[in-house]
């Protein structure tokens, strides 16, 4: 099948851009290229999960995707106001 095939090499490549995206947030020149830098490392925590779970068959790393996602949104826009204004809450 396939699916067998292509569930590893993803995982490789998703994990690849992973240690890329820490790379970026360890050596970024500046502040927002490390918050950039964290988006994508949520972003890819949110397909190795999804990965998992076709791997394994389980609903429950979809759901688990879905809360890092939420999370990460509102920790992105956090951010980034924090960067704008220097406070989060008016």
């Amino acid at each position: 099948m396939m699916l067998n095939l292509v569930i590893p090499v993803a995982y490789v490549l998703v994990s690849l851009a992973f240690l890329m995206s820490f790379w970026r947030l360890l050596k970024g020149p500046d502040a927002p290229d490390r918050i950039l830098a964290l988006d994508t490392l949520y972003v890819n925590t949110i397909a190795l999960l999804v990965l998992l779970g076709i791997d394994l068959g389980s609903a429950i790393y979809f759901e688990a995707a879905l809360l890092i996602a939420m999370m990460g949104f509102v920790g992105t826009v956090a951010l980034c106001k924090y960067l704008l204004r220097g406070d989060i809450i008016e």
